[in-house]
């Protein structure tokens, strides 16, 4: 099983990755490590200022390409980034694509207005953020259209309202 775990910014994304490697015993894959290798073997024409946009069009095929390979070997894997297209499905043949799972991880509206601190809080949870730069306009600005794109595309989404969920298993029963 391969699952895809994606969202905004200080969604969770990785906590929650990590969190399923350590009950699982999965390997985890975070597109960021491989967006910034590439960057910093001079191997890509991006930089960390790049657009979201450009950053999928670029990365999602090597993603892609290695979630193909886990699928044909029958292996588990954990992917996690913001840079895996609504459409990620109909990069993968029908055999391939049985055997992936894809969640997005999304706050609501009032939960970025009513929570902001807490999600800066959290921000270094997992990693350390050398410079974090989100606003919570733009927080608001990219979960709108993470919403919008879900809902459009069919993809899965857990939409986070009041609290943030603190248990795996519902994170879990969402991807099976």
């Amino acid at each position: 099983m391969i699952y895809l775990i994606s969202g905004s910014t200080h969604a969770g994304k990785t906590l929650w990755a990590q969190r399923l490697m350590e009950k699982r015993g999965w390997p985890y894959l975070s597109i960021d490590h491989v967006k910034m290798g590439l960057i910093r073997a001079g191997l890509c024409p991006l930089s960390p200022e790049s657009s979201d946009e450009v950053m999928t069009s670029f990365l999602w095929p090597v993603v892609r390409e290695m979630v193909k390979t886990a699928a044909e070997n029958g292996q588990n894997l954990i992917v996690e980034g913001c840079y895996i297209p609504f459409g990620w499905r109909n990069a993968f043949p029908k055999s391939y694509a049985e055997q992936i799972r894809a969640l997005w991880l999304i706050f609501s509206r009032e939960y970025i207005i009513n929570q902001f601190q807490e999600i800066l809080a959290h921000a270094n949870d997992i990693e350390h953020r050398v410079k974090d730069t989100c606003t919570q306009e733009k927080l608001l600005q990219d979960n709108e259209k993470l919403l919008a794109g879900c809902q459009a595309y069919g993809c899965p989404y857990l939409l986070i309202k009041r609290h943030y969920p603190s248990s795996i298993s519902e994170l879990e029963e969402l991807l099976c």
